[in-house]
């Protein structure tokens, strides 16, 4: 594995954008494309993978391309809109012929942090991950080696493959090039992080600074497992949304009794905008959320004993939602460099 900590390229850097109710002195320029932001760790790159920016254009230009669906009507993009930090705004996901998905499509913010991948960690790499919408019927539905075959018709995807991998589009092709435009999907630029990691003072209110607070105090416990720079611990966790969960994440991998209901804790990073939340969709508001934990969630044999009551005031709950509305990262959202 390669691990990268600084990889500049000569892309378009666009200055942050302070938030439309309260703005902040901007005093430091965001992170360069594909350089690692202050306060993150390296990320590790496959060796048959390794970053170049024909791939990352190949991989953006199939990301945003429907002919990845069997009809040619849907695209990756269609489930992760870059507006709401390559997220999807419903519920569940609309999939080819409007087929109704089972869960909520995840941001794919810093992607490349991530030990594994799908809601119950099912797959351990970003390239084998991008072979799942290809061929889940209620996503693409598709086949990759006949997708394969269609991109060979286009001269102008054999002539980018041909540069990026000297070989014509195949699954390697496909699969790489998408992976390689994910993990530059980093996001690091918010306002906690410029408050955290540039030590400025100002880019926080005190309401939000209670909320952080609140955040990382023993009441809540939620840095315990949206813990450090991403805000995700990675391990999978019943949070007692459902007494009883039709959906049983980890256990229909594992099959073991103890992970019914378990999913892998999500990353908190822009969590304002990638609403509706947990991994059905089923939660309208962060208001519904902090909610959900300040009175324990529901009774489930597999849920986690820290979710209990929390008996959080109003004024607690606004100023944590206030705090974890800081990790808006208004550049990675806005940014047209990973644009259509």
């Amino acid at each position: 594995m390669i691990k990268y900590a600084s990889i500049y390229l000569a892309i378009v850097v666009i200055l942050f954008g302070s938030c439309e109710d309260k703005p902040i002195e901007v005093s430091h320029a965001p992170p360069g494309f594909m350089e690692t932001p202050l306060g993150f760790e390296p990320f590790e790159v496959p060796e048959d993978n390794a970053f170049s920016q024909i791939r990352w254009e190949l991989g953006k230009k199939l990301f945003y391309d429907p002919i990845m669906s069997l009809d040619s009507t849907i695209s990756c993009a269609s489930c992760h809109k870059q507006s709401i930090a390559f997220s999807d705004d419903a519920a569940q996901s609309i999939g080819v012929k409007n087929r109704l998905g089972t869960r909520n499509a995840p941001s794919l913010a810093n992607l490349a942090y991530h030990p594994y991948y799908t809601r119950e960690g099912s797959v351990p790499t970003l390239e084998m991950q991008i072979l799942v919408p290809i061929q889940e019927h209620d996503e693409f539905d598709f086949n990759i080696v006949l997708l394969a075959e269609r991109l060979q018709q286009d001269s102008h995807y054999v002539d980018l493959a041909l540069q990026a991998y000297n070989r014509e589009p195949d699954a390697f092709v496909i699969t790489r090039s998408i992976a390689c435009f994910e993990r530059s999907l980093i996001s690091g630029f918010s306002r906690y992080d410029h408050y955290s990691n540039y030590e400025d003072e100002k880019a926080l209110t005190e309401m939000e600074k209670n909320g952080m607070d609140l955040f990382y105090s023993d009441q809540t416990n939620c840095y315990s497992c949206h813990a450090g720079f991403n805000f995700s611990n990675y391990q999978f966790e019943n949070n007692g949304i459902y007494a009883e969960y039709t959906d049983q994440g980890r256990f229909k991998i594992t099959n073991q009794e103890e992970d019914k209901g378990k999913f892998k804790v999500p990353s908190l990073r822009n969590v304002e905008v990638t609403g509706p939340y947990m991994h059905d969709g089923s939660i309208e508001t962060l208001e519904q959320v902090i909610e959900h934990y300040n009175i324990g969630g529901k009774n489930n044999p597999q849920k986690n004993t820290l979710i209990r009551p929390l008996h959080l005031s109003e004024k607690e709950q606004m100023e944590l939602i206030a705090f974890l509305k800081t990790l808006t990262d208004q550049h990675f959202i806005e940014n047209p460099v990973f644009g259509k």
